[in-house]
């Protein structure tokens, strides 16, 4: 049988997802369960043991299908980017609710009630789907509603879909000095491949998640002596954005931030312990250069 990327595809030696039926050898296909994130951030691991460091994570309000539940774990399957692994069973709910909203904001906060002065239940990180049922004003301060009481600054989402064919750079721009966190995916601590790919969701582009994902899929290859903004800079196993043709905005270890610098200083820093950039991308989505200026 094929080999497949087993972090794209569902398969195991007794289970895989029905659509590899004939393509991979398992003693059993299953179409899987759909089910929903209810917690701020969760870690999807390649096993389920929590001594396992993360692949990505999932955001509050975002979809899975479940392939199999077992010891509380659960296998699945992220719909935003069909990435695999395991997260805890309490992470997840089968009653689905159909989001409105998105946080836009690195991060905010869910509040008991409509007042800022109450307990902060939750912090959400931009990207978390919420759904809406009303407002509330709060000496001027509007608050928007969620179903169970609780409230969200309302200046700090938008309504899901408002946010295509935005400037994903400007987006990845607001993630400057969030911690380095490898496979995280959110404004409290983001990876490399984690920053593009959720500042391209956020302005309604698709991306895969990891950078060897990023650096075979996005858009097509150019040479350096054509960067402009919003183009691509790969290296082994590392991804930054271009602010303009001679700067970097990209999460890294160096700093251990998401950090603004010079391409020509990160070629020269980076080249020592992980060579030179393999290619140069530009995803083709991004505005053509005349509809930049």
């Amino acid at each position: 049988m094929t080999m497949l990327d087993r972090r794209l595809h569902a398969y195991r030696a007794d289970l895989a997802e029905a659509g590899l039926e004939g393509r991979v050898d398992a003693l059993r296909f299953v179409a899987g369960a759909p089910a929903q994130v209810t917690v701020p951030v969760i870690g999807l691991r390649p096993a389920p043991d929590l001594a396992k460091g993360i692949d990505t994570e999932l955001l509050l309000g975002e979809d899975v299908t479940v392939f199999d539940r077992a010891n509380g774990w659960c296998w699945v399957k992220a719909a935003s980017d069909g990435y695999v692994g395991y997260l805890p069973e309490t992470a997840l709910s089968d009653a689905l609710a159909t989001p409105t909203h998105i946080v836009t904001v690195q991060r905010t906060f869910l509040y008991q009630e409509a007042e800022l002065r109450k307990p902060c239940k939750a912090i959400l990180s931009m990207g978390s789907r919420v759904r809406i049922v009303g407002e509330a004003d709060t000496r001027g301060n509007r608050y928007a509603m969620l179903e169970d009481g609780t409230a969200i600054f309302a200046k700090h989402l938008q309504p899901i879909g408002a946010g295509e064919g935005g400037d994903y750079v400007e987006v990845a721009s607001r993630f400057l000095e969030t911690p380095y966190l490898w496979g995280g995916r959110s404004g409290l601590g983001i990876d490399c491949s984690g920053l593009v790919q959720l500042s391209m969701l956020m302005t309604g582009r698709s991306a895969q998640r990891d950078t060897d994902m990023q650096a075979a899929t996005l858009g097509g290859p150019i040479d350096r002596s054509e960067l402009r903004r919003g183009d691509l800079v790969f290296w082994k196993g590392h991804v930054a954005v271009l602010e303009d043709p001679e700067t970097i905005v990209h999460a890294n270890g160096h700093t251990m931030t998401v950090a603004r610098e010079n391409l020509e200083d990160a070629i020269k820093r980076i080249g020592w312990l992980y060579e030179q950039p393999t290619g140069y991308r530009r995803p083709l989505t991004w505005p053509a250069a005349s509809a930049m200026t």
